[in-house]
Protein backbone atom coordinates (compact mmCIF):
# COMPACT_ATOMS: atom_id res chain seq x y z
CA UNK A 1 0.00 0.00 0.00
CA UNK A 2 2.82 2.42 0.93
CA UNK A 3 4.55 1.69 -2.40
CA UNK A 4 1.36 2.46 -4.32
CA UNK A 5 0.87 5.74 -2.44
CA UNK A 6 4.47 6.69 -3.18
CA UNK A 7 3.98 6.00 -6.89
CA UNK A 8 0.86 8.17 -6.92
CA UNK A 9 2.67 10.95 -5.03
CA UNK A 10 5.64 10.85 -7.41
CA UNK A 11 3.41 11.21 -10.46
CA UNK A 12 1.26 13.93 -8.85
CA UNK A 13 4.21 15.98 -7.58
CA UNK A 14 6.07 15.44 -10.84
CA UNK A 15 3.09 16.80 -12.79
CA UNK A 16 2.80 19.81 -10.47
CA UNK A 17 6.51 20.55 -10.86
CA UNK A 18 6.13 20.39 -14.64
CA UNK A 19 3.21 22.84 -14.35
CA UNK A 20 5.00 25.54 -12.32
CA UNK A 21 4.89 27.94 -15.28
CA UNK A 22 1.11 27.72 -15.84
CA UNK A 23 0.54 27.89 -12.08
CA UNK A 24 2.46 31.18 -12.00
CA UNK A 25 0.27 32.52 -14.80
CA UNK A 26 -2.97 31.60 -13.04
CA UNK A 27 -1.90 32.44 -9.48
CA UNK A 28 1.20 34.67 -9.56
CA UNK A 29 1.02 35.77 -5.91
CA UNK A 30 1.42 32.15 -4.79
CA UNK A 31 3.93 30.88 -7.33
CA UNK A 32 5.98 33.76 -8.72
CA UNK A 33 8.41 36.21 -7.07
CA UNK A 34 8.30 39.00 -9.61
CA UNK A 35 5.82 41.34 -11.23
CA UNK A 36 4.66 40.74 -14.78
CA UNK A 37 4.55 37.69 -16.98
CA UNK A 38 6.50 34.58 -15.89
CA UNK A 39 8.80 34.84 -18.91
CA UNK A 40 9.79 38.39 -17.85
CA UNK A 41 12.17 37.01 -15.20
CA UNK A 42 15.31 35.12 -16.19
CA UNK A 43 15.52 33.77 -12.62
CA UNK A 44 11.97 32.43 -12.71
CA UNK A 45 12.52 30.77 -16.08
CA UNK A 46 15.61 29.04 -14.66
CA UNK A 47 13.52 27.74 -11.74
CA UNK A 48 10.82 26.59 -14.18
CA UNK A 49 13.45 24.65 -16.14
CA UNK A 50 14.88 22.99 -13.05
CA UNK A 51 11.48 22.05 -11.63
CA UNK A 52 10.12 20.80 -14.97
CA UNK A 53 13.16 18.56 -15.34
CA UNK A 54 12.80 17.29 -11.76
CA UNK A 55 9.11 16.66 -12.45
CA UNK A 56 9.90 14.44 -15.45
CA UNK A 57 12.37 12.41 -13.40
CA UNK A 58 9.92 12.03 -10.50
CA UNK A 59 7.34 10.62 -12.91
CA UNK A 60 9.95 8.22 -14.30
CA UNK A 61 10.94 7.23 -10.74
CA UNK A 62 7.35 6.16 -10.06
CA UNK A 63 8.01 3.03 -12.12
CA UNK A 64 10.45 1.73 -9.51
CA UNK A 65 10.69 4.03 -6.46
CA UNK A 66 13.12 1.82 -4.54
CA UNK A 67 15.67 2.19 -7.34
CA UNK A 68 15.36 5.99 -7.13
CA UNK A 69 15.51 6.46 -3.36
CA UNK A 70 18.21 9.14 -3.55
CA UNK A 71 16.18 11.22 -6.03
CA UNK A 72 13.14 10.97 -3.74
CA UNK A 73 15.20 11.90 -0.68
CA UNK A 74 16.78 14.83 -2.56
CA UNK A 75 13.33 16.06 -3.62
CA UNK A 76 12.03 15.85 -0.05
CA UNK A 77 15.07 17.57 1.49
CA UNK A 78 15.41 20.28 -1.17
CA UNK A 79 11.67 21.01 -0.98
CA UNK A 80 11.92 21.52 2.79
CA UNK A 81 14.93 23.82 2.40
CA UNK A 82 13.29 25.74 -0.45
CA UNK A 83 10.09 26.22 1.59
CA UNK A 84 12.03 27.42 4.63
CA UNK A 85 14.01 29.97 2.64
CA UNK A 86 10.89 31.23 0.87
CA UNK A 87 9.01 31.52 4.15
CA UNK A 88 11.77 33.66 5.66
CA UNK A 89 11.84 35.83 2.55
CA UNK A 90 8.05 36.20 2.56
CA UNK A 91 8.23 37.35 6.20
CA UNK A 92 10.91 39.89 5.28
CA UNK A 93 8.94 41.09 2.23
CA UNK A 94 5.23 41.39 3.13
CA UNK A 95 4.30 41.95 -0.52
CA UNK A 96 5.16 38.26 -1.02
CA UNK A 97 2.90 36.96 1.76
CA UNK A 98 0.79 35.14 -0.86
CA UNK A 99 3.49 32.47 -0.88
CA UNK A 100 2.26 31.34 2.53
CA UNK A 101 -0.84 30.08 0.69
CA UNK A 102 0.89 28.77 -2.45
CA UNK A 103 4.35 27.34 -2.92
CA UNK A 104 5.52 27.37 0.72
CA UNK A 105 2.85 24.94 2.01
CA UNK A 106 3.00 23.07 -1.28
CA UNK A 107 6.69 22.36 -0.88
CA UNK A 108 6.20 21.38 2.77
CA UNK A 109 3.58 18.85 1.67
CA UNK A 110 5.99 17.47 -0.95
CA UNK A 111 8.75 17.14 1.67
CA UNK A 112 6.58 15.49 4.32
CA UNK A 113 4.77 13.08 1.99
CA UNK A 114 7.87 11.93 0.14
CA UNK A 115 9.87 11.52 3.34
CA UNK A 116 7.05 9.59 5.00
CA UNK A 117 6.74 7.28 1.99
CA UNK A 118 10.49 6.98 1.31
CA UNK A 119 11.42 3.37 0.47
CA UNK A 120 13.68 1.78 3.08
CA UNK A 121 17.36 1.76 2.28
CA UNK A 122 18.91 -1.54 1.46
CA UNK A 123 21.45 -2.49 4.07
CA UNK A 124 24.47 -4.54 3.20
CA UNK A 125 24.73 -7.92 4.84
CA UNK A 126 28.10 -9.23 5.90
Amino acid sequence: MKDRLLKIALVAFGAIFILVYPLAMVWPSGWSWHMGAPYASDYFMMIVGVYATLGVFLILAARNPAAHRSLILFTAASSAVHAAIMAVQAIQMPEHSGHFFGDVPGLIVVAVVLYALLPPSKTATA
